[in-house]
């Protein structure tokens, strides 16, 4: 693991633990040519994805670019960290177990949308006025009416 700090690949282990759902290996390290202290987090891979965009392009999956449209979406609200962590993870795990190799921007926004809207509303509406790219307040109606249908469908539970 190369150093952050003056970029020395001299680094040695200093602990290693699970993080509380045991998804992640957080490690701590340091740095034997300028004694710099980083961590690292290690998580199983299943495969290389390759996201499809709308124009055709190829680029590879990214996972902290996930993380942190995922997070401006939360951005204010009260959800915690763990829990937006897990369910980055969740999407992820589905992602890789559909048995391909490429995925389209398309299929990652809606699975996004569809663990938002478990979450948070209000997250969810963001997520979707970016995603579908909304452009007048009867876009946002919609996406509350559709909201608001869905909620009209669940039992309530006594």
């Amino acid at each position: 693991m190369r150093c952050p700090s003056c970029g020395s690949l001299d680094t040695q282990v200093k602990d290693s633990r699970p993080t509380e759902d045991s998804a992640v290996i957080r490690r701590r390290r340091v740095c034997l040519a300028c004694n710099f202290r980083f961590t690292t987090f290690e998580r199983v891979q299943l495969r290389e994805l390759t996201v499809i965009k709308r124009n055709g392009r190829r680029v590879p999956f990214d996972r902290d670019k996930l993380m942190r449209s995922v997070q401006v979406a939360l951005r204010k609200r009260s959800v915690e960290p763990e829990r937006i962590e897990q369910m980055v993870s969740k999407i992820v795990r589905e992602l890789e177990s559909m048995g391909e190799n490429e995925v389209t921007s398309e299929t990652i926004g809606e699975a996004v949308m569809q663990h938002l809207r478990e979450i948070d509303d209000v997250a969810y509406v963001r997520f979707a006025s970016v995603y579908r790219n909304f452009r007048e307040a009867k876009d946002f109606r919609a996406a509350l009416d559709e909201l608001r249908a869905e909620d009209d469908e669940v039992p309530v539970r006594k």
